[in-house]
């Protein structure tokens, strides 16, 4: 296991200033504290900038389950792989369409297709309704592949909130006997609910799992908890982390699960970044991005 969660790449050191500056500057997010917030939130969510091409929307439809999804292709040639993307948001915000712009970049420069997924949110639909959309997502992936994109090689990525999913969507299937994914990706995700581990602690007034899972009476449960699941069989998984985000233990810890499982698991801590950074406009965004996408490449593109 390459554990880099104590010393940084070096590499990014002279990112840091700048990327420092750039938060310095930006006033903290904060999620919703109750409801209302919540949907004053939706309301004043502006509409994700559209990709050119435009993604293609479809339904997947899997084991009596129709979820929508919006598809990227390459625009040279045909694909040689496809990514499974879950978008973020704390189960209770966002979509698929968010990640519009940044997956077609990412169709392009690796020749795969990208898959979005827009899983019901929570409180109108908690847990397990947005882990039974990404596994039927899932599904109708593996089941039409070869013949939708004209391969078989899988990977599925997460950003925070979708890294929860992702995981508990490859367990899932690994239950079923699926072993069709070959890699995924996983930026910081949450990956105890439950307040068991100080990084659940942390966030345990959070109104998120309140509306996620404040219904589950132990959410310790794996599917709910993913860092709590047997994590045996998966495929090679990249964690992305900033090494001022909140979560940066629960990722630790999640590394650590996973290489006691036998996973292979290369953990990539980032200096100056805090929750999200990947979707922010900064050097150490930009190199973050570059990594994965390098990483996606030895596994997945052309």
């Amino acid at each position: 296991m390459r554990f880099d969660g104590i010393r940084f790449d070096p590499r990014l050191a002279p990112l840091i200033d700048e990327t420092r500056a750039f938060y310095a500057r930006r006033s903290p997010g904060r999620g919703p504290r109750g409801a209302d917030e919540l949907r004053s939130m939706r309301a004043a969510a502006p509409v994700p900038a559209p990709s050119d091409p435009p993604a293609r929307c479809e339904l997947a439809e899997s084991g009596g389950r129709s979820v929508p999804v919006r598809v990227q292709l390459p625009r040279a040639g045909s694909p040689a792989g496809v990514l499974l993307d879950l978008h973020g948001g704390g189960f209770y915000l966002g979509s698929a369409a968010d990640h519009d712009v940044r997956n077609q970049d990412l169709a392009d420069a690796l020749g795969i297709a990208v898959v979005g997924v827009d899983y019901r949110l929570a409180p109108e639909d908690p847990w397990p309704a947005a882990p039974e959309d990404c596994e039927a997502a899932a599904r109708w992936l593996v089941a039409g592949a070869a013949r939708r994109f004209g391969t078989t090689r899988l990977a599925i990525c997460g950003f925070s909130a979708g890294a929860t999913l992702a995981t508990t969507t490859l367990v899932r299937l690994r239950d079923r006997g699926i072993d069709a994914f070959g890699c995924a990706v996983l930026q910081f995700g949450t990956y105890d609910l439950s307040g068991r581990t100080p990084s659940g602690r942390l966030i345990a007034d959070e109104y998120f799992i309140e509306a996620y899972a404040g219904h589950v009476p132990d959410r310790a449960h794996p599917d709910v908890s993913p860092i709590y699941a047997d994590l045996s069989g998966l495929p090679p998984v990249r964690l992305v982390v900033g090494a001022e985000d909140v979560l940066l233990g629960d990722n630790r810890a999640m590394a650590a699960r996973l290489a006691a499982a036998g996973v292979d698991v290369d953990l990539r801590v980032y200096p100056a970044a805090p929750h999200g950074f990947t979707a922010h406009p900064t050097p150490m965004a930009d190199a973050a991005r570059a990594d994965v996408r390098q990483w996606l490449a030895g596994h997945l593109g052309a």
